[in-house]
């Protein structure tokens, strides 16, 4: 970014203390991997992920200095849908505004706090996503929410040498001590004279129960299982039960076809509850992504109906709904969720781009919100605490994320108070790009009874190098 353009922002970085840190370097690179299987969501499969990784140093007026690193999947069919617009040419978009975002990053100069540089950032971010879409003549135009996946691991690399220079968790110094703004700053005057550190623990909880993923793809049994991967792995939901100890399963739906999604759902449950049977475990649950598929809640009330009556015990076990309906909620802003709410909370993911969208979906009946590295670590803390100042349903999902991303991923769920559990399914479709993690984090990467162990997390930083 243009020096110039941070001169006329005289208020924002005033006066500041002297926990306070400057950008002095800023590295980014890319990853490629392919999945071991396909994933399918919201009608698409995907087989490959390209990973973000950034690299940073911060420095202090008193010159003393540490490194920091991050990682995140691009995840550019869910971030960027683009019907009819090549992969390649969405992430290719992708790649072009990560290297602009570098490039503002650096321009920053200022020293300040990883609050106070994502915010002053993010709408130069916004504009660099506009740019992209100019420059490659794109047909559509790069969605805010692409620019905070994009962007993600910029942010989240700060975070991560802010807490290594101050020698204390990320979560740890964001309170009072460390930021100059109370939250009215980054949010409204509801938050006035409140700090993250009364929403955000300092200390991880020990362990998070973790959800385990099934594509609408995915075989439930071998009955099912079309094309064998062979690698050693469980290659179906049976499988995979006792292989984790999976005691909280996401199941990913159509919404377009609620006969198939209530027979879907019907039949996975069939299949857990004997693989449960024999291992003598009662106490699971299920959540339902829909990925805006449906229509309507008009579709999502019958879909809730028909399970209700073919599958009550499954219907029993559903913890939470995801994302019902398209994520533009402002188009359609009679289409409710106050009915749908009263059976199972109801939680917006890709429609969760701000505040305003987190107000406006709790005007429209929604109950929850789910929280996700890939939308950045400043804005996942924001979020978390607006979330609990309005009494809404947390749970923290994923991008896919392998290594130091699922990590990322999991510090957030430890530390968000009320969190219910965190999704982690790369383990299942790309574990090739968690290689040498399970020694690092055993308690995250090895999994035996359906639950993540946080040792490790309290370290200085994200915890994640």
């Amino acid at each position: 970014m243009r020096r110039r353009a941070f001169l006329a922002m005289p208020a924002l970085l005033a006066a500041a203390p002297s926990t306070d840190a400057r950008i002095d370097e800023l590295t980014i690179g890319f990853e490629d991997f392919r999945y071991r299987a396909p994933y399918k969501f919201g009608g698409k499969e995907v087989d490959r992920v390209t990973m973000l990784n950034v690299k940073c140093r911060l420095s202090t007026k008193a010159g003393k200095s540490a490194a920091g690193g991050a990682s995140m999947s691009m995840g550019n069919v869910w971030s960027f849908p683009a019907p009819n617009v090549p992969y390649d040419v969405t992430l290719g978009a992708m790649k072009a505004l990560a290297e602009k975002a570098a490039a503002i990053t650096r321009g920053f100069t200022e020293y300040a706090h990883p609050l106070d540089v994502n915010h002053a950032l993010a709408p130069e971010y916004l504009k660099a996503g506009a740019e992209v879409t100019r420059e490659l003549k794109l047909p559509l135009p790069v969605p805010k929410l692409c620019v905070l996946v994009t962007a993600s691991p910029i942010d989240a690399a700060i975070h991560d040498a802010f807490g290594k220079l101050h020698g204390r968790s990320s979560y740890a110094v964001c309170g009072k001590e460390f930021v100059r703004h109370d939250l009215s700053h980054y949010l409204n005057a509801e938050f006035k004279g409140e700090y993250l550190d009364q929403y955000i623990a300092g200390k991880p909880a020990p362990r998070v129960r973790m959800y385990h993923s099934v594509g609408a793809s995915d075989a439930l049994d071998r009955s099912e299982l079309k094309k064998p991967v062979g690698d050693g792995l469980p290659e179906t939901l049976e499988e995979w039960i006792p292989y984790n100890g999976v005691t909280a399963i996401k199941i990913k739906l159509n919404g377009a076809d609620l006969v198939w999604d209530s027979d879907r759902v019907a039949a996975i449950d069939r299949v857990t509850t004997a693989a449960q049977a024999r291992r003598g475990f009662k106490d699971w649950v299920y959540s339902l992504d829909f990925n805006e598929r449906c229509p309507n809640v008009d579709a999502l009330l019958e879909f809730e109906r028909r399970l209700k009556s073919i599958a009550p015990t499954a219907f029993d076990r559903v913890q939470y709904i995801e994302q019902p309906t398209a994520r533009d909620l402002a188009a359609d802003r009679k289409n409710t969720m106050f009915e749908a709410a009263k059976l199972r909370p109801v939680v917006i993911d890709e429609s969760l781009t701000g505040l305003d969208t987190l107000l406006l979906a709790r005007e429209m009946g929604y109950t929850g919100v789910a929280l996700k590295a890939c939308k950045g670590q400043s804005d996942s803390l924001l979020m978390a605490a607006a979330a609990q100042k309005y009494k809404m349903f947390r749970c923290v999902q994923d991008l896919t994320c392998p290594g130091a991303a699922l990590v990322h991923s999991v510090g957030i769920a430890a530390h968000v108070p009320g969190t219910s559990a965190v999704e982690a399914n790369a383990r299942e479709y790309v574990p090739v790009a968690n290689a040498g993690w399970e020694k690092k984090f055993p308690g995250i990467f090895v999994i035996k009874d359906g639950w993540m162990r946080t040792d490790g997390l309290d370290r200085p930083g994200l915890g994640t190098s």
